[in-house]
């Protein structure tokens, strides 16, 4: 029996996207970024489809540990690096990158004994404000990197950007700018583009790019979704009609009794809800498809179900097929109507939602 919830997701999709990416930068060894449970595809299924990228990225030890456990061999670099010198003895266990980032880091090398060396990536904070060293103090950690038994040479450089998805905002230059400038004369490879480095700002490709939410079909641009740069989505997230009803005009629909009906209206019942990561926040009129056409949201998103507005596919019956977001109905214009980012919509996809490969 098809679940009431279910995500589809088109693995081939995966390594297209990843031909894309080597298509803008040919030049380059790709660290695909697969952290957060792979955007929430499934972190060793997405891993397992893109093994022909140079390295993967991932956010954390333990996501790193257990790429190494599932038996990937690829390059794995951890992007908030360790935070104590038992995460860094992973590290050298596991064979994982250590981006570094912090005095506390630096201090961990060269104090603590530990077998082995590190490969590393210091982090330049360019204008993120997050991870990262400042320029003035760049020099100073590089140097002491260097001098430290525990980590591999040369030492690779790296830095954020915080803005490029903004296409019109010069911050993406002027971070560029810093980081070729406080680089200049250090050995070590390079690495600065993530998605919207990589589909929009030429000047950030370097030895290194790091996509992320690309690989996964979506546009990192607002108001532009993946196949406007010849991407293709990976995951639809599909359920059925639970009900159809009528009510009369001046009925209420949903917690709150947020929205009237103005006419009589034939209304839908999707089982589907923010228990199983649709967004909690979805205005009336965010698009839904039954049977292939658009209907409007109508009322709150509750934790199970939602309800459409079925006045323009009247014919819909209980168990008829709906799609939230994929083919015909971009999640890039769904997380607009959400007041969000698309990341959130995939990321945030429950586990009682059955996942099929497709």
């Amino acid at each position: 029996m098809t679940p009431a919830a279910y995500a589809v997701l088109n693995l081939d999709s995966v390594q297209h996207n990843l031909s894309v990416v080597r298509r803008y930068a040919p030049d380059a060894k790709v660290m695909a970024v697969i952290k957060a449970n792979g955007y929430g595809h499934g972190m060793l299924r997405i891993a397992e489809v893109l093994q022909q990228a140079d390295a993967f990225a991932v956010a954390r030890v333990d996501e790193g540990i257990r790429l190494r456990k599932a038996g990937f061999k690829n390059r794995i670099a951890v992007l908030e690096g360790f935070t104590c010198c038992e995460e860094l003895a992973e590290l050298l266990l596991y064979q994982l990158d250590a981006v570094v980032h912090s005095l506390a880091q630096l201090e961990i090398f060269e104090t603590h004994a530990v077998t082995g060396a590190c490969a590393v990536w210091l982090k330049l904070d360019t204008g993120m404000n997050r991870l990262g060293f400042k320029a003035k103090e760049f020099g100073s950690a590089y140097r002491r990197l260097t001098e430290c038994a525990a980590v591999k040479q040369p030492i690779n450089l790296m830095t954020h950007f915080a803005s490029a998805d903004e296409l019109n905002d010069a911050k993406t230059l002027t971070q560029i700018s810093l980081f070729n400038e406080t680089v200049a004369g250090f050995s070590g490879q390079r690495s600065l583009a993530n998605s919207a480095g990589i589909l929009g700002w030429k000047q950030s490709l370097s030895d290194w790019v790091r996509p992320g939410v690309m690989l996964y079909g979506i546009s990192p641009f607002p108001g532009l979704t993946g196949l406007q740069h010849g991407l293709r989505p990976v995951m639809a997230l599909h359920s059925r009609l639970i009900a159809v009803k009528r009510i009369d005009a001046g009925e209420t629909v949903g917690y709150g009794g947020s929205w009237t009906a103005e006419k009589p209206t034939t209304l839908g019942v999707v089982a589907i809800g923010y228990g199983d990561g649709y967004p909690r926040y979805a205005k009336v009129g965010t698009p839904v498809l039954v049977n292939g056409r658009r209907v409007p949201l109508i009322g709150r998103v509750s934790m199970d179900m939602i309800t459409v507005d079925l006045e323009a596919g009247a014919d819909a019956k209980p168990g008829d097929p709906v799609t939230l977001w994929g083919e015909g109905l971009p999640v890039e214009e769904i997380a607009l109507w959400a007041d969000t980012i698309p990341y959130t919509l995939v990321c945030g996809v429950t586990q009682r939602v059955r996942v099929i490969e497709n």
